[in-house]
């Protein structure tokens, strides 16, 4: 666990934190005139990680005031089953926001599932119709991840105008829709942002000219010391298990970097755990609050 009280460490669970509780206030003062904001997860399947993440969603909403409704099949469930559960909630007045815990089980199709989703309680943001929202510069909704990372770097007073940024990962998850979101005008955009992955040829020598690296490539300790810039700020997305015999669980946490040796060279990087995961959940929230405002039509949704 990384040493939160280092001034080179990022620490999300705090801001997330902090988060939460402004939300909470916000949630509080909304469902005086309407309803509390309300948010409904479908679990499939019985995949450890995942009930991991649903139980840390479930206790992020707890502590913003949002209702929530678990909603767990087993993993044999026909994707018929799941899409027609996911179309009963969108037509459910008292639902803002509907989210399915990925990955699936492999007989459903995902991109399938997304779809399904209504664009206005796709509070994940993966749904075409907001990732294209998104690249026109109109979101409705911003993916959780992405939207936690620019905002980490918002309060830790990060500046990215004029910045390269470096995006090792181009899933529609994170690495796309973070490169549409800092690549746009105004504030905590305007970087200069290039896309690296698995085929990037000099993969090396692009990441250590970043003034801003964020790993998203799902390989553990992939980004080495010699791959980071002196003074550059990274943004470590990945969660990855590593055997460990020392753990009582066996394994422990790491992320895509090697946080010692990138710690060495970083001015902030975040930890795994505790960097990037705790503000995903919090954004999530926070969109789940932004869709409960549309369905009371406080903000636009065109």
């Amino acid at each position: 666990m990384a040493d939160v009280t280092d001034p080179k460490i990022i620490d999300g669970k705090a801001t997330s934190l902090q988060i939460l509780a402004e939300l909470a206030e916000e949630v509080l003062s909304f469902s005086r005139s309407f309803r509390h904001p309300h948010l409904a997860v479908i679990l499939v399947g019985e995949d450890p990680a995942s009930q991991v993440y649903v139980r840390g969603k479930m206790r992020s909403a707890e502590k913003s005031g949002i209702e929530t409704t678990q909603i767990t099949l087993p993993a044999e469930t026909s994707e018929k089953t799941v899409l027609e559960k996911i179309e009963s909630l969108n037509g459910d007045g008292g639902v803002d926001g509907i989210l399915v815990q990925l990955p699936l089980p492999g007989h459903i199709d995902q991109q399938r599932v997304i779809e399904c989703i209504s664009p206005s309680k796709d509070v994940d943001g993966f749904h075409p119709y907001n990732l294209g929202r998104l690249a026109a510069d109109k979101p409705l909704f911003v993916p959780c991840t992405p939207s936690g990372i620019r905002e980490l770097l918002t309060r830790y007073k990060v500046s990215t105008e004029g910045k390269h940024v470096v995006v090792i990962g181009r899933s529609i998850i994170v690495g796309k829709p973070m490169a549409l979101l800092l690549a746009r005008k105004g504030e905590s955009g305007n970087a200069t942002v290039t896309i690296c992955h698995s085929r990037t040829s000099g993969l090396d020598r692009i990441s250590a000219g970043a003034d801003i690296l964020i790993a998203a490539i799902g390989r553990a300790e992939f980004v080495k010391g010699e791959m980071i810039k002196d003074g550059a700020v990274v943004i470590d997305v990945g969660v990855n298990r590593v055997e460990d015999p020392e753990s009582k669980k066996g394994y422990r946490l790491v992320g895509d970097v090697d946080f010692k040796e990138a710690r060495e060279r970083a001015s902030l990087i975040t930890p795994v755990p505790g960097g990037v995961g705790p503000m995903t959940r919090a954004m999530l929230m926070k969109n789940t609050l932004l869709a409960a405002k549309r369905a009371r039509g406080d903000v636009d949704g065109s």
